[in-house]
């Protein structure tokens, strides 16, 4: 080979033989494929070969790389590479450095085995990020000094052979959640190598063991996201060389020790059970960058002018604690220059002069709080060119005037008392948080001049007049909130195409009209509340079409007419709760809505939430066993259907029953008629379940007593009859879970069941209370005699009953009895929502 190509950059040539021993073409820009018949495999002397950042478009390593039998180093890391990692790299026998991370890579058991057996020279193994769906082996070689085996996707027990390999000074096993089992019990010696040792989110359990302090080399410790209890042991918070620990979101508790040693920079304690003060020894750590402390249990006052000690400070977080931050000694406090976050939620601030100095803060927390007043205008005059993020929210503010900041990415101000009218972020600002606040007047155009907008809460004040068309052409917003205002007018008409609209929320305020049917270009949109407005529409079925809409609330509006869904196969696939509640809805219930509703025939396993933000969190106003309740971080397991207080007629669908993951389901208040089906006893998981308030005849299905999750059960003021279900759920529910059913018998109603007796009497007749036609033979003749006493007077009248009762049918008597009452109270109660309509009416 020509030795021109030995002066070029990343070559390296043997100074003897002329051939090319290292190529490093790292971040070279390389694009395409490797083939096997690569002019690369020609270099057969080579010992290094770096290809590590490129592009190689998801080929897959050739077995050719086999054919560099010398080779000791190779980096083939984040290119691009996809596939099965070939057995043919278990030949490369002189490898000192194997390195794959961070590409889609597979390696199966069976093969990192044979990795592992081959390569007895390896020094360094990193597989970040590989699937290798393994439980860890044994065989790893005695040279090793580095192993990075993090987002794996290993499971098991870790061996403690792994913490014995002689030379091993970094050791990588983090995010391998399927890892489990207690903290192994190694008896660490000072005389260990470990410089480094990552075990976070590996799922483990137990005390940290006390042997852990004597790795007096280790620098970095991360034990993060575990399941750890107990102390942090003696001694660990004090080794010579540490500089970092991460003992994050754990099951620690206990005070902390006294810092006997100054090498510690970044110190992660967040999320555990810590308490007792703060050692008055963490002001020794001269060197400290990061002091992350929140969510724990510490108490005490600390004077802001401890922070002034540390003069590279970096990250200081003491949120959510039991301390009381205090400025006892009235100095002007001086914080660090080098101060960018400062989390300090829940932590008595009463006002912000000690951070007059803080002039390149980036991110400010001081939420939930005892500021009052107003932000003086020296502090917006020192953020001005450096905040991103502020939280002030839940505090005492009373009014903002403007928000001078050129910068800022996220402002929250939410629950506090201010008034006036609603200050407008600069346009840089993605996160606009000013819910539950007494802010008054309309909502200025301006607002459409933050195009960078993500999310716009302003639920919760007393906004009035209309929502500014232009909101809907702001392709970027995910999130609307104006719940809770007095807003009115439509609903802006100018939802565009590419809209990333994921949650619009509009519940409790005026609007009218129609609901805008551009909706249909928000192809992300998951929750949508309209409820309890004056909207006068039809059921906008075009809603349908929307592939991810988990949430429709259209309760309390002035909707009407029968419920009707297209003909198109994939029409609500995602939705999980539908409320369509007091309105005027008509017609039969949907058959082909509910057949339309796949998610609720999937039971998910998982209780995961959606809509939940760093910063917003979805939340709904449903009514669930019995009471209103707003919930908030909407479950996949919160599945409900609620269609009570409309005008719906006929018979319930069975089909109902094939919506098996239903955990509320309410069609109360409505004018059904006929059986309760029996497949309703298929839905396993429902809690609350309300049919009161129809025309439902027959008796309850037997199916019902096997549903085992009902806490609250509604079938009052109905024309049922039989005998009540018994099972252990029946045991619990009262009697007006059934009164104004004449016919019902059994537990807790008084009437019994079979030769059963209730208070004394017996209800039964053997023979007569099965006889159909007698029945209503009897009940023609009652009629008759009850239509005789009208027109001949109240004596002649009693008469007639009187004669009737005597002639041997007493029981039916009291029956009919019982049916007249019923028929009573459901007039009264038509009556009263007649009346309950016209005011509501009249209100809007």
């Amino acid at each position: 080979m020509s030795r021109d190509c030995c002066s070029w950059d990343g070559v390296v040539c043997d100074d003897i033989t002329g051939h090319v021993i290292e190529l490093d073409l790292s971040c070279s820009g390389l694009v395409g494929t490797i083939d096997s018949n690569s002019s690369l495999f020609q270099l057969s002397h080579l010992q290094r070969l770096d290809l590590s950042s490129n592009n190689f478009s998801n080929s897959h390593i050739s077995p050719e790389f086999s054919k560099f039998s010398s080779l000791t180093h190779l980096d083939l890391s984040r290119s691009g590479f996809s596939g099965q990692i070939p057995y043919e790299v278990s030949h490369l026998s002189k490898l000192h450095s194997l390195r794959l991370s961070y590409n889609f890579l597979r390696l199966g058991p069976q093969n990192f085995e044979m990795l592992l057996q081959n390569l007895t020279q390896l020094r360094e193994l990193d597989l970040t990020d590989i699937n290798i769906s393994s439980t860890i082996p044994l065989n790893f070689s005695s040279h090793l000094t580095t192993l990075r085996l993090r987002y794996t996707g290993l499971y098991g027990i870790i061996p403690e052979s792994i913490f014995h390999l002689p030379n091993l000074e970094t050791l990588h096993l983090g995010y391998n959640s399927e890892l489990n089992g207690y903290f192994p019990k190694t008896k660490w010696n000072s005389s260990a190598s470990l410089i480094l040792l990552d075990l976070g989110s590996c799922n483990l359990r137990g005390p940290i063991p006390e042997s852990l302090s004597n790795l007096t080399r280790i620098e970095y410790l991360d034990l993060q996201y575990n399941s750890l209890i107990g102390t942090i042991p003696p001694g660990m918070l004090s080794l010579p060389s540490l500089n970092t620990i991460d003992l994050r979101f754990n099951h620690l508790s206990g005070p902390l020790e006294d810092f006997k040693s100054n090498s510690l920079i970044w110190i992660y304690l967040e999320g555990n059970q810590l308490q007792g003060h703060l050692p008055h020894s963490i002001q020794n750590l001269v060197n400290l960058s990061g002091l992350i402390l929140s969510f724990n249990n510490f108490s005490g006052r600390v004077d802001v002018s401890l922070f002034s000690n540390f003069k590279q400070l970096w990250h200081l977080s003491l949120s959510y604690n039991n301390i009381s931050l205090t400025n006892d000694n009235k100095v002007n406090v001086t914080l660090p220059e080098s101060l960018y976050v400062l989390e300090l939620a829940a932590c008595e601030v009463k006002e912000l002069e000690f951070l007059r100095s803080a002039n390149r803060l980036e991110d400010l927390d001081l939420s939930n709080n005892k500021i009052q007043g107003r932000i003086p205008d020296w502090a917006w005059s020192n953020w001005m060119s450096s905040l991103k993020t502020l939280n002030i929210s839940q505090n005492m503010l009373t009014s903002v005037d403007s928000i001078p900041l050129q910068s800022l990415y996220t402002i929250d101000l939410r629950s506090n008392l201010l008034h006036g009218s609603l200050p407008i972020p600069p346009n840089s600002t993605n996160y606009f948080f000013i819910s539950h606040n007494n802010l008054t007047g309309e909502i200025p155009s301006s607002i459409c001049n933050l195009a960078s907008l993500i999310m716009l809460d302003l639920a919760t004040n007393n906004l009035r007049g209309e929502i500014p068309k232009c909101l809907g052409n702001i392709t970027a917003l995910q999130v609307l909130d104006m719940r809770h205002n007095n807003l009115s007018g439509n609903i802006p008409t100018t939802f565009s195409n590419g809209s990333s609209l994921s949650s619009l929320n509009l519940h409790g305020n005026k609007l009218e009209g129609k609901i805008p049917q551009s909706l249909t270009n928000c192809k992300q949109l998951e929750v949508l509340d309209l409820g309890d407005n004056h909207l006068n529409d039809t059921f906008p079925v075009w809603l349908g079409t929307l592939p991810k809409l988990k949430v429709l609330s259209l309760r309390f509006n002035k909707l009407h007419g029968p419920i009707r869904t297209s003909r198109v196969e994939n029409m609500f696939p995602e939705l999980r709760i539908i409320d369509l509640s007091y309105n005027a809805f008509s017609g039969n219930l949907p058959s082909s809505l509910f057949l339309h509703l796949k998610a609720m025939r999937t039971i998910h396993p998982s209780m995961e939430a959606y809509g939940v933000d760093q910063y917003y969190q979805d939340s709904i106003a449903v009514v669930s066993k019995g009471y209103e309740r707003e919930v908030v971080r909407i479950l996949f397991l919160y599945t409900t259907i609620d269609l009570s207080n409309n005008k719906f007629e006929g018979h319930i669908p069975t089909i109902i029953g094939d919506l098996i993951a239903l955990r509320v389901l309410n069609i109360s208040h409505n004018g059904l008629e006929g059986p309760i089906p029996s497949s309703l006893g298929s839905l396993s998981l429902v809690e609350s379940l309300d049919l009161s308030s129809n025309h439902l005849v027959g008796k309850i299905p037997a199916q019902f007593a096997s549903l085992t999750s009902l806490e609250v059960f509604n079938l009052s003021y109905n024309h049922l009859e039989g005998c009540i279900p018994q099972g252990k759920q029946f045991q619990t529910f009262g009697n007006n879970s059934y009164e104004g059913n004449g016919g019902l018998r059994g537990f807790p109603v008084t009437k019994s069941c079979g030769d059963d007796h209730a208070s004394g009497k017996t209800y039964a007749v053997s023979g007569q209370l099965d006889d159909e036609e007698t029945n209503s033979e009897f009940q023609s003749d009652l009629w008759k005699a009850a239509l005789m006493g009208y027109g001949s007077g109240l004596c002649i009248g009693i008469s007639i009953v009187y004669f009737m009762m005597s002639s041997g049918k007493p029981i039916w008597f009291a029956r009919i009895i019982v049916e007249l009452e019923h028929k009573i109270m459901m007039r009264r109660r038509k009556k009263q929502r007649r009346q309950r309509n016209c005011r509501r009416n009249n209100h809007y």
